[in-house]
């Protein structure tokens, strides 16, 4: 995997406080080497790690972008929901950001099979046929496809399951993480000062409650991302 430069510079995290980890008595010892300091009762993390890691993680999605692989962004906490949209919609990513339900990549057949009844229903309803229904047919199966574009609708065109998956918040998001370890699948996980960074193959130490961090993160990994499929169009 060829490295490349990704123009990832300390005073810009610092600016978005990427930084900032959580109070020391809210720690996990494992974080000890990716922290540089303790300042007013929290953890200082180190940014010279967290520039190393988020580069190898954009050299590992440029890669895989540049071969066609598909990607899955999971954030579903309300500090990050916003910004995972955002950032998975610009690199036309899968992405799942308002809660991740259980089984939905372990349990794929299912989740396949919901999916198909998901955009039969939007086809449905786009050619008019939810209006012809009787009113109660036609509110209930409304009301479904509500439900469902909520809760997949980040997904509702994935079609098997991705080849690398990007999480915000590994304790929030742990069930995705542990979902993706044991179907194999590669993951890259922004993790705070509380998390275990030996769960995800490359773990990115880094502030995940605050807003600007976390899209500094996915920026940068979403940017990318775009830069590897340009390639692969360019390249077939």
């Amino acid at each position: 995997m060829t490295r490349r430069y990704w123009n990832i510079n300390l005073e810009e995290m610092m600016e978005a406080g990427v930084h900032f980890g959580h109070g020391t008595s809210k720690w996990n010892p494992r974080m000890a080497p990716y922290i540089s300091s303790k300042r007013k009762g929290i953890h200082i993390i180190n940014l010279i790690r967290t520039a190393r890691f988020l580069s190898e993680a954009c050299d590992l999605v440029f890669d895989a972008a540049s071969r066609g692989k598909q990607f899955l962004i999971v954030g579903t906490k309300n500090k990050a929901a916003d910004s995972v949209a955002r950032a998975a919609i610009r690199a036309r990513c899968h992405y799942v950001n308002k809660k991740w339900l259980g089984g939905m990549l372990t349990n794929w057949y299912t989740t396949e099979t919901i999916l198909h009844q998901f955009r039969d229903l939007r086809t449905e309803q786009k050619m008019g046929g939810l209006n012809r229904l009787p009113k109660r047919d036609s509110a209930m199966l409304k009301r479904q496809l509500s439900h469902l574009q909520t809760y997949l609708g980040g997904i509702k065109y994935m079609t098997g399951l991705p080849d690398i998956v990007i999480i915000v918040d590994q304790q929030e998001e742990y069930t995705a993480l542990r979902e993706c370890m044991i179907l194999g699948i590669p993951t890259i996980c922004l993790i705070d000062t509380n998390c275990d960074p030996d769960l995800a193959d490359i773990s990115i130490p880094a502030n995940d409650d605050a807003i600007a961090s976390i899209r500094l993160i996915l920026n940068k990994l979403v940017f990318a991302i775009c830069e590897g499929r340009s390639s692969y169009i360019r390249n077939p």
